[in-house]
């Protein structure tokens, strides 16, 4: 078994990254080479302007190519329950905002032509409990009269048709929701930058950000510095580097994820039939898919702990039991790979994007990103152009989380809660 991203193993290799050292002017730094990074490069390039990519590690070496593989329509959020808190009209533009963001990605996908798998599939989430299918049904009510016609209810009776397990009391299905491979999509668009014109630096991390007399910025990496116009930070959650701001603010959660070895095409039509994208409803739940080579990759927050190859490890042993208690079939199966990554969690679950002291920042998808980032990557390149009625997160407030200076102590804590509740209800 491999304790590596199976997405990151079996991408192709990046050939078009910048050689020698980082020098000279640009038109703008983007500090990040995942995706909200990489499609703001492309977009920014695209344009005409010079652009430079500083990467810490290889380009969608972290969050983008550790996810679970999902493009998902609609919120990390009940909609009723936002719209409670936000309004109708505020909650309808955040989830008109997910809509967007998946056919951004088809539209690169098909513009660039990026080999990547990409599939308009649905994404369904399955009722854990009986009660949990009448929530469902009132959301999906709620959804259908208020912002997307594209939801159904699949009832009890038919759940057999959509996956192959006996504990599942229904499901919510939206019908807009894709897929694709991570590492071939990630380093498709970094070509696509490339060839557009911007150089895409990687074992790059940014030590230092100064401002300079003349307005611009000096930005230094290991690479040696580069002056520039304009900055964006697409760095996620990273742990590392000058963006405390940024750390203070958001949550590093881990997400765990397995792969089984191939498996044969009949089984997997008696367990996933329709190979959509499928979540549960706890709130410590599990979401799963097969992959374009026939493995069901398994994942979820096994364990509320940061990602490590011990804890990896641990967690990828929790996800094959709570895997073969769903489908008994898999007992004993090869598990082939088993990774983690960060969530860059917000306390509300919802990005935020805009300026902070004189640079860009896109951030804090909560474990939504896949479709997210890359459309924020060209709606920031839009709002640096100056448009920042483009950015949907424009004027959320973000306060830093109390007590949050660092390591995420309370990450325990917060996971007995979720226990709980799921225990609860």
């Amino acid at each position: 078994m491999k304790l590596e991203s199976y997405w990151l193993d079996t991408a192709p290799a990046f050939t078009a990254g910048a050689q020698g050292p980082v020098a000279g002017r640009a038109d703008v730094v983007v500090v990040g080479g995942g995706f909200t990074g990489l499609s703001a490069a492309l977009a920014l390039a695209r344009r005409g302007a010079s652009v430079v990519v500083l990467e810490a590690g290889r380009v969608v070496g972290e969050a983008s190519g550790r996810n679970g593989g999902h493009c998902n329509s609609g919120l990390a959020h009940d909609f009723g329950t936002l719209a409670a808190r936000l309004g109708v009209d505020q909650a309808r533009a955040f989830y008109q905002a997910y809509d967007a963001a998946v056919d951004t990605v088809a539209s690169i996908v098909r513009q660039e032509e990026i080999a990547c798998d990409f599939a308009r599939v649905g994404k369904l989430k399955l009722a854990a409990k009986p009660e949990h299918y009448g929530k469902l049904e009132r959301a999906c009510e709620l959804l259908r009269r208020e912002v997307d016609p594209h939801v159904e209810m699949v009832p009890a009776e038919r759940i057999g048709t959509e996956v192959g397990s006996g504990q599942f009391y229904g499901g919510l299905l939206q019908t807009t929701s894709a897929q694709m491979h991570m590492g071939k999509f990630g380093v498709g668009l970094a070509h696509a930058a490339a060839r557009a014109g911007a150089q895409v630096y990687e074992q790059a991390p940014v030590t230092k950000l100064e401002r300079r007399s003349d307005g611009g910025f000096r930005v230094t990496c290991g690479r040696g510095a580069v002056d520039a116009g304009q900055v964006l930070l697409a760095t996620g959650n990273s742990r590392t580097g000058p963006f405390f701001h940024f750390r203070r603010r958001m949550l590093s959660v881990g997400s765990f994820i397995i792969a089984t070895e191939q498996l044969d095409t009949a089984l997997l039509n008696k367990l996933v039939p329709q190979r959509r994208n499928y979540v549960t409803s706890k709130n410590i739940g599990n979401y799963f898919r097969v992959s374009p080579d026939n493995r069901l990759l398994f994942g979820g927050r096994a364990r509320f702990a940061m990602s490590n190859p011990r804890s990896d490890q641990k967690s990828g042993d929790i996800l094959r039991a709570t895997m073969e208690d769903l489908f008994p079939e898999l007992s004993g199966v090869d598990i082939d790979y088993c990774w983690g990554g960060l969530v860059d969690m917000t306390a509300d679950r919802l990005p935020r994007a805009g300026e902070h002291r004189g640079m860009y920042f896109a951030t804090g998808y909560s474990g939504h990103g896949v479709q997210m980032s890359v459309h924020m990557g060209q709606v920031m390149a839009d709002v640096m152009a100056g448009k920042p009625e483009r950015n949907p997160w424009r004027g959320l407030a973000w306060p830093a989380i109390p007590g949050h200076f660092g390591k995420p102590w309370f990450l325990p804590i917060v996971g007995a809660y979720y226990r709980l509740q799921d225990w609860l209800h």
